[in-house]
């Protein structure tokens, strides 16, 4: 009797796809899916914002548009690798109308800009909404207290990638000019997983 009993828990544990109850989100690109995990516990307003941008179907047909990288950035200045994404330059109007998310700090969250961390694009704190990057390696100068960034407060870090990094490298090597990549990387959408 007692191994009856233990037999369905294991097998309700095992089939869970996101053991850490966190949820995941599928970034569909031209060059392959790219799954995230969420972390609403660390970022809660951010991830409910994000998440509410994917229920409202803005990513359909967006795109990555811009990448940094060691070789279109100043030698002088502090450097960054990561490919930038959203609805910027294919839906502006909407990117335009919808308000920042207040700014969620690394200091706050815990979450730091590493290989494969999703954040959100931002000029002053509290400006976030649509756009976002991947990061590719450890990029420290993001984060609360970072030199990349004149405010200091760094960005908002609120996800990781999971499955799919070599697709982000793929995109992260394709050509660019002046930071833009040329031409733009199709996303055919974000969705929920």
């Amino acid at each position: 009797m007692r191994y009856r009993l233990w037999i369905p828990v294991f097998f309700l544990l095992s089939c869970n796809p996101h053991k850490t109850g966190n949820p995941h989100i599928e970034i569909q690109t031209k060059y392959g899916d790219i799954e995230i995990e969420l972390f609403p516990r660390q970022a809660p307003q951010t991830v409910a914002a994000f998440l509410s941008y994917i229920d409202s179907g803005f990513y359909q047909n967006s795109q990555f548009y811009r990448v940094l990288n060691d070789e279109n950035q100043p030698s002088n200045a502090p450097k960054t690798e990561l490919i930038q994404g959203g609805i910027w330059r294919t839906k502006n109007k909407t990117a335009a109308r919808i308000p920042g998310i207040p700014h969620e700090t690394t200091k706050q969250t815990g979450i730091l800009h590493t290989d494969g961390v999703l954040s959100l694009a931002r000029l002053a704190p509290g400006t976030a909404s649509t756009e976002f990057f991947i990061c590719v390696g450890k990029q420290p100068g993001l984060d609360y207290g970072g030199e990349n960034i004149a405010d200091k407060q760094g960005y908002a870090a609120f996800g990781k990638v999971v499955k799919g990094m070599e697709i982000v490298y793929k995109i992260y090597r394709q050509n660019d000019n002046d930071q833009y990549f040329d031409p733009p990387v199709a996303i055919y959408d974000i969705v929920r997983k």
